[in-house]
């Protein structure tokens, strides 16, 4: 069976097609009957997905229905765009088809643009094993994730919906109810748990802590977890983001919490849960080696210097996260504007050491571009270009405008200075910024004797 060109598929979202004339096929003999494919439809040939950051192309199109060598023609692909919309994941749905190269069927493209912001996944007080909930929801839903969960209300309810049933068939029959809650300061998760309420957290106490005072630890753990409804699982997130920390400072990486209970408590000032932690504080751990993995767009040896890490020290992780961020800084500042810095840890518990290994994501590099400036005369044009050293085509630091206003009004280049602003227009797509100043004193005119450039 051709494609002919009476078949025009358009390559725009939902693109249209018109059917392919037919001649009447021959008969076949009675004891071979077949039924000829509709003059619409032809076999896919290949599927693709674009747009898909968090999910797969094997998840969407495992959700979208379509299968390589189907039959299908547009009210099919409707279908599978409307099954997508329908998931509750994508804010936007489309699809293109074309003749594939042989005429012989279709090459389709399902272009998705994914709900954000989404959030982990956490089960609380179920009654039975999270891995247990988690095996049944990837066998109804190809893109649940623990990791990653949009936090739309129809997929939520549908969720919840599945959750009951799996409940109800393992005789836990309970109201469940999906809610975006906080389990730090500043991480949310999607938590599916019993619809009743929780007690609120009225105390905390501390036991088994040396190293720290019971009034240090009451003093981190009051502003997140006083107040905040408990469960097990929610307090236990709560001292990772609060207490750990803590520890970490002083080298005890292997702080551990290996009971924390709970009893009721009522009076006429408290209502709530009485939390009692018990805390191994474990032993300090000294700084290792610190390491850049390869590829990195700056010298490692000069990022390691950069970071300032004080290797044999003690293993303050604070410090450590200060290092990294001055790694990351360094890295924007030769124009790498979406610079990302992470860091795997190896605890090395023979040596009491942590090393630490740094992966640079830096994406692409951006250029200076044109400089602009508003609000000077011809001579203060002159002297601020001269003493410009971010010069267009060369690598951008997205700190140096700000930086070089204000060395200028320490520095007294100009009389009657005002106010300054810098701005900063980036083009995404050629990787460029253009950069004005704008000066708004009441005629700001230079000093004579003023010499120099300012670098930074």
């Amino acid at each position: 069976m051709k494609l002919v060109c009476a078949l025009v598929l358009a390559c725009s979202l939902a693109g249209a097609q018109t059917a392919k004339k037919t001649t009447p096929a021959k008969k076949a003999p009675p004891s071979t009957p077949s039924a000829p494919a509709p003059a619409n439809k032809w076999p896919v040939q290949k599927l693709a997905v674009e747009g898909n950051r968090n999910y797969s192309a094997d998840q969407v199109l495992a959700v979208a229905g379509l299968k390589i060598g189907q039959l299908a023609g547009r009210p099919e692909f409707e279908a599978a765009r409307d099954r997508l919309a329908a998931s509750g994941a994508f804010e936007t749905v489309g699809y293109k088809f074309e003749p594939a190269s042989d005429q012989q069927g279709y090459v389709a493209t399902f272009q998705v643009t994914e709900v954000e912001p989404a959030f982990p996944v956490r089960f609380e007080d179920l009654g039975v094993p999270d891995r247990d909930i988690a095996a049944m929801l990837r066998t109804k839903d190809p893109l649940f994730s623990l990791n990653r969960l949009p936090a739309t209300r129809t997929l939520m309810d549908r969720y919840v919906r599945w959750i009951q049933d799996y409940l109800a068939a393992q005789n836990h029959a309970e109201a469940i109810a999906a809610k975006v809650t906080p389990v730090t300061t500043d991480h949310f998760a999607i938590v599916f748990r019993p619809a009743r309420g929780l007690p609120a957290v009225a105390a905390v106490t501390f036991s088994g802590n040396q190293v720290v005072p019971q009034s240090v630890l009451r003093e981190a753990i009051s502003p997140v977890g006083v107040g905040a409804p408990y469960s097990e699982a929610g307090f236990r997130e709560i001292l990772n983001s609060a207490i750990r920390p803590v520890y970490e400072q002083r080298g005890r990486v292997r702080v551990a919490f290996p009971e924390v209970r709970a009893e009721a408590v009522s009076s006429s000032e408290v209502q709530g849960v009485h939390v009692f932690v018990k805390i191994d504080e474990g032993v300090s751990y000294e700084l290792g080696k610190v390491q850049v993995a390869p590829p990195t767009p700056l010298d490692p040896g000069v990022l390691l210097k950069e970071g300032d890490f004080k290797t044999g020290d003690v293993a303050n992780m604070d410090k450590v996260a200060d290092g990294l961020e001055k790694i990351r800084k360094a890295v924007r500042h030769a124009g790498y504007l979406d610079v990302k810095v992470t860091n795997d840890r190896h605890i090395d518990d023979q040596k009491k050491a942590v090393d630490i290994l740094v992966h640079i994501d830096a994406g692409a590099q951006y250029m200076m571009g044109k400089l602009t400036l508003v609000g000077l005369d011809l001579d203060g044009e002159a002297e601020i270009n001269r003493i410009w050293t971010m010069k267009e085509g060369k690598p951008l630091n997205p700190d140096y405008p700000d930086f070089f206003l204000a060395r200028i009004k320490e520095g007294g280049t100009f009389d009657n200075l005002g106010k300054t602003k810098a701005d900063l227009k980036v083009d995404e797509k050629r990787h460029l910024a253009d950069v004005t100043l704008t000066f708004s004193g009441a005629g700001p005119a230079q000093r004579p004797g003023r010499r120099g450039r300012l670098d930074r």
